[in-house]
C-alpha cells in the first residue's frame, strides 16, 4: 500500500497483475508529482498529480484542445470516456471544468482498481467508471446524454476491430447531444490505410470530421497517433488550429478539400469487415 504525504505518493506497489496483463507505476524523473502507467510494458498514461491540467502525451493534449473547444471555458460538460487507464482526462475535465458529469468505461477492473488507489482523483471529481466492454457500455447509455464522447482503447497496443466501424460511430452519434463532438485516439503507420478508413467512417455518420497529427505521420513517414474529430456541428477549426501549432510537438489539422485528398478511395469501415489497428513497430515504446 502507498504512503502518502501532501497528496503525492512516496512509495509505489512493484508491478500488479491486473486483467490486460502487468501493470506498472514509474515516476516521472522529470516531473515531481508524475505518473507513468505502463501495460506490459506499453505506456498507457501519465498523470500529473499536482497539477492534473498537464498533459504530457501529445495525442492526449491534442484530445485536451478538443474538450477545451467542447464549450466555453469552465462550463460543466457531460463527457463519456471509453477506455480508462489512468484517467488522465477525467482528472482534466474535473479541474478545467468543475462540476461536470463523467462516465467512464473501462474493461479492466482490477486496473481501475489500482489507479484508484495509487493516483487518486482531484477532490469533488464526479466521476463514475463501469467495467464493461466499451461498446457494450456505450450501448447501456441513453439517447443525446452527452456533450463529449472520447474514444481511446487498446487491447495491448491495438483498437480492437469492433470499436473501428460505422455501427459503433452510429451509437457515439445516438450518445452525444446536437452538436455534441467525438474524439478518437486512431494508431497507424505508412501507408495509413487504417487511419484512411476511419476517417472514412468517421465521414459515414458526422457531417463534420478533421484529423489532428504530427506532420509526419499524416505523411506516411513514421507510426503514430491521429485524433480524429468528428460532430454533426462545424468544427472549431480555427481554434484547433491555432492549438496544435502552439504544442511542445506542433500538430496539423486536416479538413475539408484536403482530407477529401487524404481519405481518397478508402471505404468506411463496417462490422462484417472490421479488424484492429495495426501492430506498433517492434521497438517503438523503447
Amino acid at each position: 500500500m502507498s504512503r502518502r504525504d501532501r497528496g503525492h505518493l512516496t512509495a509505489l506497489p512493484g508491478p500488479t497483475e491486473v486483467a490486460g496483463g502487468t501493470a506498472e507505476l514509474l515516476a516521472d524523473a522529470d516531473r515531481e508529482g508524475s505518473w507513468q502507467l505502463m501495460l506490459d510494458g506499453v505506456p498507457q498514461s501519465h498523470v500529473d498529480l499536482t497539477d492534473p491540467s498537464y498533459l504530457e502525451f501529445e495525442y492526449v493534449r491534442r484530445m485536451g484542445h478538443v474538450l477545451d473547444l467542447a464549450a466555453e471555458p469552465g462550463r460543466a460538460l457531460d463527457v463519456v470516456h471509453l477506455g480508462g487507464g489512468a484517467l488522465t482526462l477525467a482528472r482534466y475535465v474535473a479541474v478545467t471544468r468543475p462540476g461536470s458529469r463523467q462516465r467512464v468505461v473501462e474493461l479492466d477492473e482490477p486496473l481501475t482498481e489500482l489507479v484508484r488507489r495509487e493516483l487518486p482523483l482531484p477532490r469533488n471529481a464526479r466521476v463514475r467508471v463501469r467495467a464493461a466492454d466499451a461498446r457494450e457500455g456505450l450501448a447501456a447509455l441513453p439517447d443525446a446524454s452527452a456533450d463529449v464522447v472520447l474514444v481511446d482503447v487498446f487491447a495491448g497496443a491495438r483498437t480492437p476491430a469492433h470499436l473501428t466501424t460505422v455501427e459503433f460511430a452510429a451509437d457515439v452519434a445516438r450518445v452525444l447531444r446536437p452538436g455534441g463532438v467525438t474524439a478518437w485516439n486512431v494508431s497507424d503507420g505508412p501507408p495509413l490505410r487504417f487511419a484512411r478508413a476511419e476517417a472514412a467512417t468517421l465521414r459515414a455518420v458526422f457531417g463534420h470530421v478533421a484529423l489532428l497529427a504530427e506532420p509526419g505521420t499524416l505523411r506516411g513517414r513514421r507510426f503514430g497517433n491521429t485524433v480524429a474529430v468528428a460532430s454533426t456541428a462545424e468544427l472549431p477549426i480555427a481554434g484547433l488550429t491555432r492549438r496544435c501549432a502552439g504544442d511542445p510537438m506542433p500538430a496539423r489539422v486536416v479538413d475539408g478539400e484536403e482530407l477529401d485528398r487524404f481519405v481518397g478511395q478508402a471505404a468506411p469501415v463496417t462490422d462484417a469487415d472490421a479488424q484492429p489497428s495495426p501492430q506498433p513497430p517492434a521497438g517503438i515504446f523503447d
